[in-house]
């Protein structure tokens, strides 16, 4: 398990139990429900020439884009059943945008999730650009196996004791 004590992994590891050092979902009962949002980000590189080709083409299964978009924002809304320990959470929005550079071959996704709770919404939308980028890839495989999922990062987060968070970028 690594060095430490079970106290002092507790008062590092909110979802590690301080006195047998099991795993625990945090109880957000007695937290206030306040807005709460935050914005996550990836990118996918892609070989010279692909990018454009999905930016004008689509693919056999569908406009790219706009699969991806969707299935980002579905698996926001399906965070708690993929990511053991995350809260159940209703959503208000959740949006996906892209940015593509073709100078770089890359397209840069952008995942905002937002909702009225006691918790943060910060692993909704790392879970939606994550998703977006993998559909993205199983989109494009075919035409490119040698496609990089990378930066899959948390950039901003808003509300609840902490505040404003933003990542050094």
């Amino acid at each position: 398990m690594g060095e430490g004590s079970s106290d002092q992994l507790a008062a590092e590891f909110s979802h590690i139990n301080p006195s047998s050092g099991a795993a625990r979902m945090v109880d957000v009962g007695e937290k206030d429900r306040t807005a709460r949002s935050a914005v996550a980000a990836a990118r996918v590189r892609m070989s010279p020439g692909v990018l454009a080709r999905v930016l004008s083409e689509g693919g056999p299964k569908g406009p790219i884009l706009e699969v991806a978009r969707v299935a980002g924002i579905q698996a926001s809304k399906k965070t708690q059943e993929l990511i053991p320990m995350c809260h159940s959470l209703a959503l208000d929005c959740v949006s996906i945008d892209f940015e593509a550079d073709l100078a770089e071959d890359s397209l840069s996704i952008r995942c905002e999730a937002s909702c009225q709770g006691a918790t943060g919404v910060e692993m909704e939308a790392l879970t939606g650009a994550s998703v977006a980028a993998l559909t993205i890839y199983d989109m494009v495989k075919a035409v490119d196996r040698g496609m990089q999922i990378e930066n899959l990062r948390l950039l901003e987060k808003r509300g609840g004791r902490s505040g404003l968070g933003r990542a050094d970028i």
